[in-house]
């Protein structure tokens, strides 16, 4: 089992009358995260797949939910986005009972974010688990396995099963995409034309690292330009992609309205595209790399409370900075490469517009990028 980063964060924040929340994608771990947790902690455990238990749990008054509870001071509610009202509910419980530790889960920020937001206001910690990170992977398995093991995270992602399963990567990946992204996706988001969401995943996949252009995407899908905003909106909510916006301050020629969107995770990506191809066979592999990358940035920021804003950067003159990213009034431009050629710098007109620090990221040197 691979120890979490979030573990650690949990313990600090137990003990008070907050609830800790846990969110992120389906299959990534949150139920195990809490239940290691608590293993050695007698708690009452309601899982909201149960139709019993989500009956009970749907617009309770104070009394009901001193019943459930009982004599319990720790609760931990799973998959509680399938409990309509959860939020009023959860209120309840953190008002009412302030000797109970409350800990709820979600697989989807569609109706938990909504439900939580204004219920929960003052009265949570929340925090998101997202597929194993590179520093979990190599404190679990260790320097030389992990780094025998970089192609085959590149090709195949960080998702537990996917890891604990080697050979089966495929199966696994092919489960999730059809059962995560595409069945939960369209039921929650009450999308009505699964083959339009099947075109932008595809589109959006074939184009990571790069610029994406919402009209030349509604060209391609066949779709408005508002379709295609919603359902990329739909998409990052169901943490199968993000985005990066443009960064813009001084210069009249820096891009300012664009964006680049990536995968959470690289195994779902080629998944989508239906390609497994060692790198040396592939024209991607610099994508690959950047998706990496910069997905594990985003897990080091999310698990780590950083207060970093990341960000790309480009002139309509075509310089570019792959990765820029805004820390304490500090800017650090980052340029992405798998194998680095000597004498290679970001352009001049963003570090001496901006001041900023640069770093070359390769193979040689990701560590130093991927563990904060």
């Amino acid at each position: 089992m691979y120890e979490r980063s979030l573990h650690a964060v949990i313990a600090k924040k137990t003990g008070g009358n907050k609830a800790i929340v846990i969110v992120g994608p389906r299959q990534v771990g949150k139920t195990t995260l809490i239940q290691n947790f608590l293993k050695d902690r007698e708690h009452l455990f309601l899982d909201a797949d149960d139709p019993t238990v989500r009956v009970l749990l749907t617009n309770p008054n104070t009394e009901e939910l001193r019943r459930i509870i009982g004599k319990s001071t720790t609760v931990f509610i799973d998959e509680a986005q399938r409990v309509p009202g959860i939020g009023i509910t959860l209120k309840i419980i953190t008002d009412q009972f302030k000797s109970v530790q409350l800990f709820v889960s979600g697989s989807s920020s569609f109706e938990l974010s909504n439900e939580l937001n204004e219920p929960l206001t003052g009265r949570k910690w929340e925090y998101e688990l997202l597929p194993v990170s590179w520093e979990e992977y190599e404190q679990h398995h260790g320097y030389l396995v992990a780094e025998q093991q970089v192609e085959n995270r590149l090709l195949y992602g960080f998702y537990p099963d996917v890891l604990n399963h080697p050979g089966e990567e495929k199966d696994i990946l092919k489960q999730l995409v059809n059962s995560y992204l595409y069945r939960d996706i369209l039921a929650y988001a009450n999308i009505r034309k699964p083959e339009i969401l099947e075109k932008l995943v595809l589109a959006l996949a074939l184009q990571v690292g790069s610029e994406v252009n919402y009209n030349e995407l509604a060209q391609t899908v066949g779709v408005d330009r508002k379709t295609i905003e919603n359902y990329v909106n739909i998409l990052s909510q169901g943490y199968v992609v993000f985005s990066l916006g443009s960064y813009n301050k001084n210069l009249r020629s820096e891009i300012k309205k664009s964006r680049k969107i990536y995968f959470y995770d690289n195994g779902i990506r080629n998944m989508i595209i239906g390609n497994f191809n060692s790198l040396d066979m592939r024209s991607d592999k610099g994508s690959l790399w950047e998706n990496f990358l910069v997905s594990e940035r985003k897990k080091q920021h999310a698990y780590k409370n950083s207060f970093s804003n990341s960000y790309f950067w480009r002139t309509r003159q075509q310089q570019e900075v792959d990765y820029v990213e805004e820390s304490g009034g500090k800017l650090t431009g980052f340029e992405f490469k798998w194998k680095a050629k000597s004498g290679l710098k970001l352009p001049k007109t963003f570090t001496e517009t901006y001041t900023a620090d640069t770093k070359i990221i390769d193979r040689s040197n990701f560590r130093d990028f991927v563990v904060m």
